[in-house]
Order: C-alpha cells, then structure tokens, then sequence
C-alpha cells in the first residue's frame, strides 16, 4: 500500500508541475517515464482523473507516440541502430551478440533481473559512426560484436561492485 502511494506521489508531483494542464499531457507523460522507465496502466488512468480526461485519451497518445512505452524497460536501455548505414555494416550482430550475453530468448528483450532491455531501431542519426549503438544517452559508434559484448560486461561489473559496495567505499 505505502509503495502504491509513493508511485503516486512522484505522479502527483509531475502534475501539479504542469499545473494540471491537459495540453501538457506529453510532457507529463514524458516525465513519468523518465521516473520509472514506463508508463504503467493504473498512473495512465491516475493521470487522466488528475487531468480532467478520458483514460481513453491519455492511453491513445501513450501508444500512439513511439517514445512511450506500456512495457518496463531495464535500467540500462540499449538500442541497436539498425538503419542502413548501420545494418550494412552488419549492426544485427551486434543485436545477435548482447542478446546471447544476456540470455535474451526469442520475444523477450528485458532481462528478468530488469537490467538491460536490448531493442533496435530504425536510425540513431550517428551514421559516421555505423555500426553504432546507444545505452541509456552514451553512443557508441564504429562496434565489433566484441567490443559490443565488452561494453555490456563493463557495466554487468560495475553494477556487481556497486551491490557488494553500496556506500562506494
């Protein structure tokens, strides 16, 4: 119960950032995103009382928008470029090789520790530096499959010493 209105608290506090303006709906949206890496049912329909709308509205512009997403995505987000630039230069690879290290099965692209989500997409804009990818906001540009897997392994050990050392000691 006290998580449930700590969920909303955080959404409460994106709304009346907004001045519970309902033009400001993506923005709001965005915001609630960036808080928790989706954009889960019941916040939809919690946002929509607290804007004055209809669930129905603010559930077409979540998925009507590619950027938003009903489903969670892991802390740290990878996206392949998969544009041409990048696919020629064989970026699927590079998709190939992060799902094999992260055991990623067929239709799944989260790990269930809720880590990583791999995904692809159409174009990065960084086609000097195909094959590139993009995790959380740092690209990398001009990847091997091995370097891809070493980026990927560098941040599985900085989250194992982060555990074992909360305080950074």
């Amino acid at each position: 119960m006290m998580e449930e209105l700590r969920k909303f608290e955080k959404v409460c506090e994106i709304v009346d950032q907004n001045k519970r303006n309902a033009a400001r709906l993506i923005p709001i949206l965005q915001a609630v995103q960036a808080e928790y890496r989706y954009l889960p049912e019941e916040v939809l329909a919690f946002i929509a009382t607290s804007l004055g709308i209809s669930p129905a509205r603010v559930f077409g512009v979540a998925t009507f928008y590619s950027l938003f997403t009903l489903k969670p995505k892991g802390k740290y987000l990878i996206r392949v470029c998969d544009g041409t630039a990048c696919h020629v230069k064989r970026s699927m690879d590079l998709y190939d090789v992060l799902c094999k290290r992260l055991n990623l099965r067929e239709g799944s692209d989260t790990t269930p520790d809720m880590l990583f989500t791999v995904e692809t997409v159409n174009c990065l804009g960084a086609c000097g530096l195909a094959p590139a990818m993009v995790v959380n906001d740092e690209v990398y540009g001009q990847l091997t499959p091995k370097r891809a897997r070493e980026i990927v392994d560098e941040i599985i050990l900085k989250e194992a010493q982060s555990e074992s050392d909360p305080y950074g000691a």
